[in-house]
């Protein structure tokens, strides 16, 4: 699947990414700015998309001056899905959290980091998850634990997935020295722990 355009999952046309872009917000959008937020597609592509879910009722248009504007219709029938699908980025970080916070030992600190957390991952992309061990942590039960989460992230999203670990202690002493972790810091979806702690850890203090 590709998170960045959650809708694909079930539709991979033109109309899944502009219903994605409008549940996201209760905003209202022109054309013109569903056009900057979709650069891939044509005003056009929009623009006939547009008119087809008005006619189907799932986004409502209103007449503003000499221009008209768009949102997605809240109340139809169709929208909490339409609005699941558009966050299910969300979901996957709550179900990688809910999974973690049940280890018989936590992790320090766990980020979602790559494509998957820049919005830029393709059908074809791996999850990339860093997790950092505490230092007395019990090897076996950790190793079972982060090969079950592989397995399951990889069954709820489609996509393989790959665990970077780090002991605590390791970040501490040579965090610095570590590009990815620079990557995690810049752009990385936390689930575990803080991004304080891996603030303090790359501070070089």
């Amino acid at each position: 699947m590709e998170l960045s355009r959650p809708l694909s999952t079930v539709t991979p046309t033109l109309d899944g990414d502009v219903l994605a872009a409008l549940a996201r917000t209760d905003l209202t959008f022109t054309l013109g700015q569903l056009h900057r937020i979709l650069p891939r597609h044509s005003e056009e592509g929009i623009r006939k998309v547009l008119r087809r879910l008005v006619r189907q009722g799932v986004v409502c248009s209103d007449r503003v001056g000499k221009t008209f504007t768009y949102r997605l219709n809240r109340d139809h029938i169709a929208a909490d899905y339409v609005i699941g699908l558009a966050n299910l980025q969300g979901k996957l970080l709550q179900r990688v959290e809910d999974r973690l916070t049940s280890w018989r030992q936590s992790p320090v600190y766990a980020a979602m980091f790559g494509s998957a957390a820049r919005g830029s991952m393709t059908v074809d992309s791996d999850i990339d998850l860093l997790l950092v061990l505490p230092d007395d942590v019990d090897e076996t039960s950790w190793d079972t634990d982060v090969e079950n989460l592989i397995s399951d992230v990889t069954r709820w999203t489609g996509n393989d997935t790959r665990a970077l670990q780090f002991r605590a202690a390791e970040i501490a002493a040579h965090g610095l020295d570590e590009p990815v972790l620079r990557a995690v810091q810049k752009e990385g979806l936390t689930v575990a722990g803080t991004h304080s702690w891996l603030n303090g850890q790359l501070s070089g203090k």
